[in-house]
């Protein structure tokens, strides 16, 4: 039992290899680019304390465990102007969905934020940030996820990911983190 809980460790060491803070010095962020992520990785990323609750059932002792992660979703990026949600984002969705469909009703929130470029006016931007959280919610639930469980919010183009290139279309993107 004991090799199961290390060889879980070896597995999710590479997910937290690439991690990098963007907005919050306190925030880990796990920039999914293209991939998409093992049902394991999403449900230890957003609920990491469950690993420890595990530990303790199987009779060891949890010395602690890594704070919830943001998981940012850039490259399945959408079209500039566009809320639709890209093929490739939908199959990283059904990850997020087969985790949070199982989640019991007093489970913690989980923030969707929407993001866009610079293309257009602030208000614009803020509108269709918001439109990509809810597109994301709208598909998240039609996959069973609660709607009570999921928070969707839009930061227009305040959090750019790519502040070097304010139109770059991997600042067209959603992240998907647990509220406390």
């Amino acid at each position: 039992m004991f090799e199961k809980h290390i060889l879980k460790f070896a597995l999710m060491a590479p997910l937290f290899v690439g991690l990098h803070s963007l907005a919050h010095a306190d925030s880990l962020v796990v920039d999914l680019v293209d991939t998409v992520p093992a049902v394991e990785q999403v449900k230890e990323g957003l609920f990491p304390e469950e690993a420890c609750e595990e530990l303790r059932k199987n009779g060891f002792k949890c010395m602690g465990f890594k704070p919830a992660v943001r998981f940012s979703i850039p490259n399945a990026h959408f079209q500039l102007g566009s809320a639709e949600l890209p093929v490739e984002l939908k199959k990283q969705l059904d990850v997020f969905a087969q985790v949070l469909s199982n989640r019991p009703s007093d489970s913690p929130s989980v923030l969707v934020t929407g993001h866009a470029d610079a293309s257009g006016n602030a208000p614009l931007n803020q509108a269709l940030s918001s439109e990509r959280a809810k597109a994301v919610k709208s598909y998240l639930v039609q996959k069973g996820v609660a709607p009570t469980l999921l928070r969707v919010e839009g930061k227009g183009a305040d959090k750019l990911v790519d502040a070097n290139n304010p139109f770059a279309p991997a600042n067209r993107r959603v992240e998907i983190s647990r509220l406390p």
